[in-house]
């Protein structure tokens, strides 16, 4: 991502946020523009009508009186009324143009097709700004146009000055160095917080960790409630400290600079008074005209320095997620196929995690045969979920590829593969709506089928949990809700896997440690159902994946694939892995006397 201070390049960037806030709200935008720019005319005027209404007092001129004191009436006028419908068009901009970003963002993130930008460090760092910065990016065209006004105000006293005298607008020149240090400033500081947003990141983690009701009972029970916020309060003084050090370091020059303006400016009275012996009315229009630019230069330079720092910052982040949301489908050029014909086979697949150097998969190599069901089993970190996300195109391998049918699954739009796709991962969402939208989101087109929720919550083995709730499936979940209901982990699990099985055709059905919290009698009756049901509907070629660390409960699988140690050791059915004596037929043995 290319650094605020790079502006040619952070313009386009701006550019692209503007088209996009013109798309949501094109007469909004219009309006707040024009009302913006148009408040710079009577404001920028008043030193003439001051120097007009002086001269005419001095002069003992009525009509200049006259002019005088009708424009500044209509300057004010017109500045107060502009200022106030300027605020309230402003208001709705900003609040409909927020939402509009905001949910922007949120759906560019959705769209990345991997989820290493949620766990690389240096994406982690650059969303969490942005993250912060997306409620505030509807400032952004506010920023903008005031500065587009300010400027306007700038060239009005600028060109009354040089009417006075060319060399008066040399005060202009003296303006450039606080408007350079305004546009230094927020650089600074930009990067200073980006270099210690691990610790800011951490001190909020301690922060959630310390004030919320998931870990509050572990945290009281282990009694380290003052130790996290120790801790928090040292990450949060490892942040504060270099940040504030360049708030002063900037500040000091941001003055500095201010006093070359403020030097010139005293300049540039006493040249008018003494050297052009000038009149009354030119000398007061000096004085005004001279106040406004200081205002004016300080107005302008504050929103430069925001639009800067902040804006054009926010705006290339933004700029970026797109790029990135929308890289992953450069290559592709295949549409997904309507059933499997062959198989899916990991191909030599290896992988890292992103910031890593540990192998989490070696060399994988193994065919997933059409229309059949797959068991997934080895110890805790054999690999089995960073296989299955692999499967689900949530991450690439750092060497080697998946393929469907042959074909790479890179060359599918992510979007277009994840339709096709259907089940539960190990770490499962838990939306706190009612319990017919929490499992209808499973498949968006019918997420109001009421029938088709009822019968994902038959073929998960969730009926038990809908008909402990008070309202049944119209139940509110989350105790945190007016008559919300809250769930145990194995509640929400269920509920999950029924959300898994809205939808009915998926070439690839993914249940991973789908019943992790029911003990091994029920799980196993579980896998019994869902492997008889995936034969059943298997038409399409559907593989189903099913992954547990119970080497019991997947015996009925048509293949067996066993991971350890970041390789697959043995493939097979359970027949033929038994009859082959190796380790899965080991450690099937060891924990079936476990369970006798």
């Amino acid at each position: 991502m290319s650094r605020s201070d790079d502006l040619p390049r952070a313009w386009p960037s701006l550019v692209r946020i503007v088209k996009l806030g013109y798309h949501a709200e094109p007469r909004l935008l219009l309006a707040s523009f024009a009302m913006t720019v148009l408040s710079a005319l009577p404001d920028g005027l008043m030193a003439l009508w001051l120097k007009v209404l002086t001269d005419g007092v001095i002069g003992h001129q009525r009509g200049r009186i006259a002019v005088g004191a009708v424009g500044l009436a209509l300057s004010a006028a017109g500045t107060w009324y502009l200022s106030v419908a300027l605020q309230r068009v402003d208001r709705r901009f900003r609040d409909r143009i927020g939402i509009a970003f905001q949910a922007h963002v949120a759906d560019l993130h959705a769209r990345v097709a991997t989820i290493e930008h949620h766990e690389r460090s240096e994406y982690v760092d650059r969303l969490g700004v942005l993250r912060d910065q997306v409620f505030a990016l509807d400032h952004l065209f506010g920023s903008l146009f005031s500065t587009l006004g300010w400027l306007l105000r700038l060239a009005f006293v600028i060109a009354l000055l040089g009417s006075i005298h060319p060399l008066l607008i040399l005060l202009a020149v003296f303006a450039i160095a606080p408007v350079w240090s305004a546009t230094w400033r927020p650089k600074v500081e930009r990067e200073t917080e980006e270099a210690v947003a691990p610790q800011a990141r951490l001190a909020r983690h301690l922060f959630v960790v310390a004030s919320t009701p998931s870990p509050g009972k572990e945290v009281r029970v282990t009694a380290n409630g003052p130790t996290i916020a120790a801790r928090r309060s040292a990450e949060w003084q490892r942040w504060y400290r270099p940040v504030a050090a360049a708030r002063w370091r900037t500040a000091l020059w941001h003055t500095l600079t201010w006093a070359v303006f403020a030097s010139a400016y005293v300049a540039a009275i006493v040249f008018v008074v003494s050297a052009l012996d000038a009149a009354v009315g030119s000398v007061v229009l000096v004085l005004v005209a001279g106040s406004r630019l200081s205002a004016y230069v300080g107005a302008a330079v504050g929103e430069v320095g925001f639009l800067r720092g902040i804006w054009l910052d926010s705006a290339q982040r933004l700029a970026w997620l797109e790029d990135f949301a929308d890289s992953f489908d450069e290559r592709a050029d295949t549409p997904v196929p309507e059933r499997i014909v062959d198989a899916i086979t990991l191909d030599h697949v290896s992988f890292t995690y992103p910031g890593t150097d540990r192998v989490v998969l070696d060399d994988v190599d193994v065919r997933l045969p059409a229309g059949t069901v797959v068991a997934v089993v080895g110890e805790n970190g054999a690999g089995k979920t960073t296989l299955v996300k692999l499967l689900a195109g949530m991450y690439r391998p750092t060497s080697g590829a998946v393929r469907v049918d042959g074909i790479d699954l890179r060359r599918f739009a992510h979007l277009q593969w994840r339709a096709r796709l259907a089940g539960t991962l190990q770490d499962f969402a838990r939306f706190e709506l009612h319990a017919a939208t929490n499992v209808g989101l499973g498949d968006l087109p019918r997420v109001d089928d009421r029938a088709a929720v009822v019968d994902a919550v038959g073929r998960a083995g969730a009926a038990d949990v809908v008909l402990r709730l008070p309202a049944g499936l119209d139940t509110q979940l989350g105790a945190s809700w007016d008559a919300g209901v809250e769930l145990s982990y194995g509640q929400w699990q269920k509920l999950a896997l029924a959300r898994g099985f809205m939808r009915e055709q998926p070439l690839l059905l993914v249940l991973d440690e789908p019943s992790a919290a029911l003990d091994a009698e029920t799980e196993h009756a579980l896998f019994e159902r869902y492997a008889a049901n995936a034969a059943a509907m298997s038409a399409n070629g559907r593989i189903t994946v099913l992954v547990s660390h119970r080497f019991t409960t997947v015996r009925m699988a048509d293949l067996i694939v066993v991971l350890d140690g970041n390789r697959v050791v043995e493939v097979g059915s359970h027949d033929a892995l038994m009859a082959r004596d190796g380790q899965y037929a080991g450690l099937y043995r060891i924990q079936a006397d476990a369970y006798r």
